[in-house]
């Protein structure tokens, strides 16, 4: 359970915003998107393939 402590004299807004930053930091939001809908081994796979592909070409970017 997340707690958020309010100030003294802090507004209500800037707190919520402070909570919503400790909730996507959790990473209970990305599980939540992810549990919505299965999919299946190879599209995971496909993905993070493409994932790795991009961010290699970005890092020999980079260095060249």
């Amino acid at each position: 359970m997340l707690i958020v402590q309010l100030n003294e004299g802090e507004n209500i807004e800037r707190a919520l915003k402070r909570y919503k930053r400790k909730f996507d930091k959790t990473g209970a939001r990305r599980q939540l998107q992810m549990r919505k809908e299965f999919t299946k081994p190879s599209v995971e796979k496909r993905r993070q393939l493409q994932k790795a592909e991009y961010i290699q070409a970005l890092r020999d970017k980079e260095l060249s």
